[in-house]
């Protein structure tokens, strides 16, 4: 039996160079913006890192800080203004394997724990309309970004749960495909443990 290749990439840090949600707040509020913000949420971060808050709180938290109110047509100009801006955050090594798969008619997927506002415009740029994104959903009310996420964080068994449901749109069944996957941390390991085959911190640190 033919097998479909698929392979899935985590987003920030593994095919960029910097977490996109903290360069989008440097983009939209400028460096001191951000800072006060991450000084003011710095209670929660560290309860975060250890361990003591969850992430997906503490990043409805931030969104709701820097963009809650903000609507969403406004919202997402600015993350495609973002995206054009900074395309030199992706890895070039990224680009070029990318590119290089779709170019062979294999399946690239972006599994990421950002907004899709955003990876969404700087995938297309960087690698072509070819390769599909998957990522957190933010919520909407009125018309506005409202700092909460709609569903699920795209975070751990999330991010295994999102490429079972891209199997399914397919329409083939996990047999049918051979997967690898390429990840940076903790988030990553429901994504890599479910492929057939993982890399980790494939382009360096």
């Amino acid at each position: 039996m033919q097998k479909t290749y698929i392979h899935t990439f985590d987003f920030d840090g593994t095919l960029t160079t910097a977490d996109t949600m903290i360069e989008l707040v440097r983009f939209a509020r400028g460096t001191t913006g951000l800072l006060t913000g991450l000084a003011c949420l710095s209670p929660l971060l560290i309860l975060m890192k250890l361990g003591l808050y969850p992430n997906w709180r503490a990043k409805e938290r931030l969104l709701a800080w820097f963009f809650g109110g903000m609507p969403e047509a406004d919202f997402n100009h600015l993350c495609n203004d973002f995206a054009q801006a900074r395309q030199d955050l992706i890895r070039p090594q990224a680009i070029d394997m990318i590119r290089t798969l779709n170019a062979k008619g294999q399946q690239t997927v972006i599994v990421s724990a950002s907004a899709e506002n955003w990876v969404c415009k700087m995938a297309e740029l960087a690698f072509g309309a070819e390769t599909t994104v998957t990522g957190t959903r933010l919520e909407v009310s009125n018309g506005k970004i409202t700092g909460h996420i709609d569903g699920a964080n795209c975070y751990g068994a999330e991010k295994a749960r999102r490429i079972q449901e891209y199997l399914d749109y397919l329409n083939i069944s996990r047999e049918q495909c051979l997967i690898t996957a390429y990840g940076d941390s903790r988030g990553d390991k429901e994504m890599t443990d479910y492929a057939d085959k993982s890399y980790y911190k494939p382009f360096g640190d």
